[in-house]
């Protein structure tokens, strides 16, 4: 049926064509040497396309659309195709302009637009129709993950035309995933991967998967916020440096781990508390209001989750103020003698060296010409101290 009105409209055209051709000569000659003027289009899938084509000049003859398959549109203004999406905008013997609304991707392609002179003058325009992505969808988490666990993110998007192209973020920063692109028909099904081990660090990280495309104004994105569960950590921080007596101490026993770990048990020296109104406990925080040396001693926290127990300790050890204000100057005098014994011993130092660099020994020895001819020891040694007239006195100098 569609090929039998493309058929009729064709020949409605010849013969109008014929029937003007004697009286038109003169405006037939300007009009056969164009061609029809269109423009490509691009737009939106389900948006709306208005394909317009052109002439300068015209002997009265119709201007013709065809679609992609050929299948004629319109002729000049009278509709061929049966399609309630394809209306007429603007028909003369200069300009037929055509509207194609809620485009689909299956109408993308080459439209002809025709102007029946003898040869009949046919421009081509294409019709480019962008598909919009779907919003991203985050998959292959759990909440709650274990510290240490090894998981994989990975976001999705169908219907883009061209494919479209995934950034993955953590929080601000980006991180780099792993994508692979599969075509559904027309589109375009894109997916990226993000595999990591999560540490008590990814604990309330956010993922975010972002989707980019020449159709969107902004981007699309989705957020996927991690819960990481870790095993407890604890350590306790004081309110004073130097505990003394009278003084009003605060214990905290701060405590990292996911889920929270409950409950606080505060011990001393391995027992109990001790019993007194001026040792109390409210949750993670002990209070001393009046320190003594009675309350010497290891304090010591605990706390435990689903994942594990930890610990932490506090030494007190309450100084006597009026004790620390004696052994003051006693520790100024030993300073004082300390340094003294060091300068006198620098001084002595310095003297004995000067004085060893100037000395300079003398030995003097004897020397006995004949002791060798002496028949003994003993009658050597007389004769070395000096019983013979020619004993000479030698002297040696050592500088």
């Amino acid at each position: 049926m569609i090929v039998k009105q493309h058929l009729i409209f064709i020949l409605y055209s010849l013969c109008a064509h014929v029937f003007k051709v004697a009286g038109t000569k003169s405006k037939a000659k300007g009009s056969q040497g164009q061609f029809p003027i269109t423009q490509n289009v691009t737009v939106v899938e389900g948006a709306t396309a208005n394909m317009t084509c052109r002439v300068d000049y015209n002997d009265n003859t119709s201007l013709q659309w065809s679609n992609p398959a050929q299948q004629t549109l319109f002729f000049g203004d009278k509709k061929a195709l049966r399609d309630h999406r394809i209306e007429l905008v603007r028909a003369s013997w200069q300009e037929l302009t055509i509207r194609i609304s809620d485009v689909s991707l299956s109408d993308e392609g080459q439209y002809t637009c025709s102007l029946f002179t003898m040869p009949v003058k046919t421009t081509k325009a294409f019709l480019t129709v962008l598909g919009v992505p779907g919003r991203p969808e985050i998959t292959g988490f759990t909440k709650p993950a274990m510290e240490g666990d090894v998981i994989t993110l990975t976001c999705t998007t169908t219907g883009s035309k061209p494919a479209a192209n995934i950034r993955w973020f953590r929080n601000d920063k980006e991180v780099q995933g792993s994508t692979k692109v599969n075509a559904t028909g027309k589109s375009f099904t894109v997916r990226s991967s993000l595999q990591f081990q999560v540490d008590r660090q990814d604990d309330g990280v956010a993922y975010t998967c972002s989707v980019e495309h020449v159709s969107l104004t902004n981007p699309y994105m989705t957020t996927e916020v991690l819960e990481v569960h870790y095993a407890p950590h604890l350590e306790i921080t004081h309110s004073l440096i130097i505990p003394q007596e009278g003084q009003y101490l605060k214990l905290e026993c701060v405590s990292i781990g996911n889920p929270i770990p409950e409950p606080v048990l505060w011990s001393k020296d391995g027992g109990e508390l001790p019993d007194i109104e001026r040792m109390i406990v409210e949750g993670r925080e002990l209070t001393i209001t009046t320190l003594n040396k009675t309350d010497n001693g290891t304090y010591r926290c605990e706390a435990s989750n689903h994942l594990g127990t930890s610990s932490a300790e506090y030494i007190l050890f309450v100084y006597d103020p009026n004790a620390l204000g004696q052994h003051g100057p006693d520790h100024a005098l030993i300073g004082g003698v300390v340094a003294v014994v060091v300068f006198i011993t620098l001084c002595l130092i310095i003297v004995l060296g000067r004085y060893l660099a100037r000395h300079k020994g003398t030995y003097l020895t004897h020397e006995a010409k004949g002791a060798e001819d002496a028949p003994d020891a003993d009658t050597a040694i007389i004769n070395a101290e000096g019983n013979h007239v020619h004993a000479e006195e030698k002297k040696e100098y050592f500088i």
